[in-house]
């Protein structure tokens, strides 16, 4: 899989539609790479890119880094850690999850059936832990918690 180091135009980029989306100020003292067409990867060890570029042919990038989100045509969809890196300063586009039904819908992997009056990524949160990303239609809110991560929830 290709993988680039964010820098330049690219960054800025990045960091404007973070600004833009959830209000992030400035990304913590980090490289970004993309890994593949679409994956931020967080990465502050002092490997060069060279060394890094060399052990991605034979191991996950991710294992060097943090998969912190992932490029879209739309902005960008922040994972689950994203937006625990980052949760000091996101301060836009926050849904609150305010019942225990509906965090464990969210956390078992369900939409939620619910209109926000928004369109887009919104930075699903409840109480203060940071829950990731779902992306706001009309009426609901998709999940995007990967399989593997979600609440298993026994039938009643």
């Amino acid at each position: 899989m290709k993988l680039q180091e964010i820098k330049g135009k690219e960054l800025a980029e990045i960091e404007s539609i973070l600004k833009k989306e959830f209000g992030i100020e400035k990304l913590p003292e980090c490289r970004l790479y993309l890994w593949g067409e679409d994956r931020i990867i967080a990465f502050t060890g002092d490997l060069s890119e060279r060394e890094i570029w060399k052990i991605s042919t034979i191991a996950s990038i991710e294992s060097l880094g943090v998969y912190i989100g992932k490029k879209d045509m739309n902005g960008i969809r922040l994972s689950i850690e994203g937006t625990h890196l980052l949760q000091n300063q996101i301060n836009k586009n926050i849904f609150e999850i305010t019942n225990e039904k509906m965090l464990e819908e969210w956390m078992s992997g369900a939409d939620l059936q619910i209109a926000t009056g928004k369109k887009g990524f919104l930075v699903m949160k409840h109480n203060e832990d940071f829950l990731g990303t779902g992306k706001a239609s009309e009426n609901k809110i998709s999940n995007f918690i990967p399989k593997e991560r979600r609440l298993k929830v026994a039938e009643k």
